[in-house]
């Protein structure tokens, strides 16, 4: 198994800007330093993209700031499964290239996006995050409002550092799952209002300096299993993974390393039910499809094909002591997306 572990905290990049230590950790363990990379400002990507799920009323909002080097993608996405209903509004910034001084960990810091149509704020405080957002014509000339809070005690995340084979290129990311999610959502006159006890925020904070071209597979979802907090991180096709895949399980705070996963998508519809397997044999479920949140873009130079699609798991997960989570319609998403930028 190729798993390795970081677990000695350091710079994470070396002198000549390459990775000092590929693999995967529990916590930023590696420290970034946006001053340490030696690519060029335009190729360097940062982001926080946060996604919470409602299980208990079938809905959804998720937000990204994003500096990533010649252009900034600022999105709101709200959700509503009970309608097979998405809206995505995304504001662009030509060129921001650390304007946007994003933070260099996760755990201190605010993300702050403001103009004259959206104002979006990450607040990161000890134990929890707030999420708000004001954003106007949003959708048919109705404005979209959030105040969301996500709980966030002492817990385990995956964080993964995976290089790729050009020189200079890497890939730092942070999946922090189970995060109890309360506050609400307003759009078109209707609430949408997060229950602690059911619903669950993720956050997908990275940085780095990517290559041009890439596929990349990535799903995620939060629940209740016998009464305690589960929550998954799969995922392949980004960079190369020989030191570590960023496969795991989180139950009860604590994370439960896997091996590789594999997206099993029909070939003729994403709408199709999909199927994941594992090489461990830890993570077997049968995905339906409820909404494929489609985007496509072909500018010549910057192109990107995405389906991010949300759905109902079930299946068994194995912890690492044997123990086997039988998972019943939890809420999730898988997405296969390519990107040229």
């Amino acid at each position: 198994m190729r798993n390795h572990e970081v677990t000695t905290v350091q710079p994470l990049l070396k002198a000549d800007g390459t990775l000092r230590e590929p693999g995967w950790s529990r916590s930023m363990v590696q420290v970034y330093d946006r001053k340490a990379i030696k690519a060029p400002a335009f190729r360097i990507k940062e982001w926080d993209y946060y996604l919470v799920l409602s299980q208990k009323n079938d809905f959804g909002v998720a937000m990204t700031i994003s500096d990533d080097g010649y252009i900034g993608l600022q999105s709101v996405s709200l959700l509503d499964f009970t309608k097979s209903w998405e809206h995505t509004e995304t504001v662009l910034n030509a060129f921001p290239m650390g304007k946007l001084k994003l933070p260099s960990n996760s755990s201190s810091g605010n993300t702050v996006y403001h103009d004259k149509r959206l104002n979006m704020e990450f607040i990161v405080a000890p134990g929890k995050r707030r999420l708000v957002c004001s954003f106007k014509n949003f959708c048919d000339g109705k404005p979209f409002s959030c105040d969301i809070t996500l709980e966030q005690p002492p817990m385990d995340s995956m964080v993964i550092a995976t290089p790729w084979d050009k020189k200079g290129a890497f890939y730092y990311n942070q999946k922090i799952n189970c995060m109890r999610a309360s506050g609400s959502a307003t759009f078109d006159g209707k609430t949408y209002t997060f229950d602690p006890a059911t619903d669950f925020g993720t956050l997908d904070w990275g940085r780095g300096v990517w290559t041009y071209d890439n596929t990349w597979y990535w799903g995620s979802g939060n629940g209740v299993v016998d009464g305690k907090a589960f929550g998954f991180n799969i995922g392949y096709g980004f960079g190369n993974t020989k030191a570590a895949s960023e496969n795991i399980l989180f139950y009860d705070g604590k994370c439960h390393k896997l091996d590789d996963v594999t997206f099993h998508i029909p070939p003729d519809s994403y709408m199709k039910p999909w199927k994941f397997s594992s090489s461990d044999g830890r993570f077997e479920m049968d995905f339906a499809p409820v909404l494929d949140r489609a985007a496509k873009i072909d500018a010549k130079v910057i192109v990107s094909d995405q389906h991010q699609v949300f759905g109902r798991l079930n299946g068994t997960a194995i912890l690492d002591d044997g123990t086997k989570l039988e998972v019943r319609d939890m809420l999730m998403f898988a997405e296969k997306v390519h990107n040229k930028y």
